[in-house]
């Protein structure tokens, strides 16, 4: 049985029952006894897997995939082009680039969201400033950045951030060395992905198995603060471990 966590609550160790002192099953073993005895059927796997491919833009892998597992895409696959070329783009630091290339398919997309269109500005600056084009940035922050930190107070502290890595000498070991890590360009890749899924009506804008792992974390962190005693999954490397 699953139990409120009281006392205790940071041993590893089987606790003992109140009446016999015997030790009592181990929660993980039970819960992979459970999982174990659940049967998935291929072909709602490979639906999955291939829903993830297509939604974020995984073609090659999408092609090999069709034709080792034989499930469809549901869609040309030559479609993913585009998205590809505007997330290669932003992966390399080449915003600029993507931004034409999402004005020449959507012209309207980024006039319409103008959240969107900060994150990719901001980008910019920050790929000029790891360039070290010191003068360039500043003008850049001026001339596209400064009226719209005036307007929003959140945009005001995230510009704040990110011109801050001016100040120090080795910007990558600063407090604000998150927005140079290949991380923060994926973030924005894959905000604009969604906003291009949207754009062209589909479907969906994240895979079903992003939105599987986000109702997995909601879940545990709702166990967590009912202090729930549960196999706890860790989500980086796909380990169950025993309740603390």
């Amino acid at each position: 049985m699953y139990s409120i966590g009281e006392g205790g609550a940071g041993s590893t160790q089987p606790s003992l029952s109140a009446a016999g002192g015997k030790e009592e099953p181990s929660l993980r073993e039970e819960w992979m006894e459970k999982i174990g005895d659940i049967r998935m059927p291929r072909a709602s796997m490979n639906k999955l897997v291939m829903n993830y491919l297509v939604t974020e833009g995984f073609k090659d892998a999408a092609v090999r995939f069709q034709e080792e597992a034989g499930v469809s895409a549901g869609q040309d696959l030559g479609m993913l082009d585009n998205r590809i070329n505007i997330r290669d783009n932003i992966q390399a630091g080449k915003i600029q680039e993507a931004i034409s290339l999402v004005n020449q398919l959507h012209p309207q997309l980024l006039d319409n969201d103008r959240h969107l269109l900060f994150h990719l500005q901001q980008q910019h600056l920050i790929e000029l400033i790891r360039e070290q084009k010191i003068e360039e940035a500043l003008q850049y922050a001026a001339e596209n950045l400064a009226e719209r930190g005036e307007e929003d107070s959140a945009v005001l502290q995230e510009l704040e951030r990110t011109l801050a890595l001016l100040a120090f000498d080795d910007p990558a070991s600063c407090p604000f060395a998150d927005l140079l890590s290949p991380g923060h360009r994926q973030q924005v890749a894959s905000q604009l992905n969604a906003a291009i899924l949207r754009a062209e009506h589909a479907e969906s804008t994240q895979s079903k198995l992003a939105v599987s792992l986000k109702m997995l974390l909601w879940a545990q962190e709702e166990l967590d603060k009912k202090r729930v005693r549960y196999p706890h999954m860790q989500l980086s490397t796909g380990q169950i471990e025993e309740p603390k």
